[in-house]
């Protein structure tokens, strides 16, 4: 997006003002724009700037934290709008940080990411265990679905195979792709547990996102 086309709503998200952010997705919707317009013109070109500004080393966490906090605002006005249409979101994605661990800031900025990147997000929160990532999956069956796992300890990472490993015993690893990620995870100890996926960053989660969700239709 050209610098003089910027909206009111992409410069909001960039600049983590969350309360301009619903107010201006809120006008657009007013000025008739649909959901979609919104989402794919303003919302996901914006989370993509910021990502690159983090990547670039002019953000930093706290501004991502905010840049995402602006993009759940503008989700909220447009979710509701977006399931009435029916429309089809990239994919849906169940995120936790896994049993045991109560850690959330890095889980919060993947999983408000992923929202402003198109996905539907189900947060199921902190201190997740494995039956409860296999009840949400079974709900949404016939849904293209990741599962993405947070552990910011290295005595919940165990848990991850847990969960992975239950969703095979239960029929349902064939039907989801799942990754992981936190501070203490790496490639190696992804690909040991059988995850389709490891990312280090929010950004790069979405690019693997994207990247598993398209491997549906192929």
């Amino acid at each position: 997006m050209a610098e003089e086309e910027k909206s009111e709503l992409y410069q909001a998200i960039v600049d983590g003002d969350f309360d301009v952010a619903g107010e201006e997705a809120q006008t657009l919707v007013d000025n008739g724009l649909s959901p979609t317009e919104i989402l794919d013109n303003h919302v996901i070109p914006a989370m993509g700037e910021v990502g690159d500004l983090f990547e670039e080393g002019e953000y930093f966490v706290p501004e991502l934290l905010m840049a995402a906090k602006a993009a759940q605002e503008a989700m909220a006005i447009l979710n509701p709008m977006l399931k009435q249409a029916g429309v089809e979101r990239q994919g849906v994605v169940v995120i936790g940080t896994v049993k045991g661990d109560m850690h959330d800031i890095g889980k919060n900025l993947v999983a408000a990411t992923l929202e402003g990147a198109g996905f539907e997000v189900v947060d199921l929160g902190c201190n997740v265990a494995p039956e409860k990532f296999v009840e949400t999956v079974r709900e949404r069956a016939g849904e293209k679905l990741l599962v993405c796992m947070s552990a910011l300890l290295t005595t919940t990472m165990p848990q991850m195979k847990a969960t992975i490993d239950l969703l095979a015993s239960e029929g349902l690893r064939d039907k989801v792709k799942t990754l992981v990620g936190g501070a203490p995870v790496t490639q190696a100890f992804a690909t040991q547990i059988g995850a389709d996926g490891y990312s280090e960053s929010a950004n790069e989660c979405v690019a693997l996102a994207r990247e598993l969700a398209a491997s549906w239709a192929a």
